[in-house]
């Protein structure tokens, strides 16, 4: 695992933008008293700046979950072969500009409401770390998983693996 500390914050929130940019939805890891929770959450349409934010409904099971303890984790996992895990803080959010901001009339379909509903509220996550895969093309994966096994070439690279910190 590489470690890219000598970047500028910026240009580590411009990675995790590639990274995550078209990925529809995320993996949003809670914790419970009985351990660890994890629902797939609708990724916000919005260049992310280092926070995450998602709409959900006031009475859910997470609301309460980050409440007690806001540690979370979010993942994706991307068609381009790359697999991101968000390390971050959630908190909940209930700003009426900022929901307006972020609604698209899809969601009232999903959650039965509209955008001034006070029951629909959003989750910031403050991102820290990010850990990150990429996989390359499937072709080179293929071909280098091959050499490994038929060569056993310790030089084989089956990607890029590496963290970012954002909250330095």
């Amino acid at each position: 695992m590489s470690e890219e500390k000598e970047l500028t914050r910026e240009a580590h929130v411009e990675k995790v933008r590639q990274l995550i940019k078209d990925s529809e939805i995320a993996l949003l890891t809670t914790v419970t008293p009985d351990g660890l929770e994890t629902r797939p959450m609708v990724t916000q349409e919005i260049e992310f700046d280092g926070d995450l934010w998602f709409f959900t409904l006031k009475d859910t099971a997470k609301v309460t979950e980050i409440q007690e303890n806001p540690a979370v984790n979010v993942g994706y996992v991307h068609k381009s072969k790359s697999f991101v895990s968000i390390r971050g803080v959630a908190e909940v959010v209930e700003d009426t500009d900022k929901k307006e901001e972020l609604w698209n009339k899809a969601y009232e379909a999903i959650f039965d409401v509209d955008a001034n509903d006070p029951t629909l509220i959003l989750l910031k996550v403050l991102v820290q770390s990010v850990e990150y895969w990429e996989a390359g093309s499937i072709v080179k994966s293929a071909f280098n998983i091959a050499r490994k096994l038929l060569i056993n070439d310790a030089e084989t690279e089956f990607g890029t693996n590496a963290t970012v910190e954002l909250d330095v």
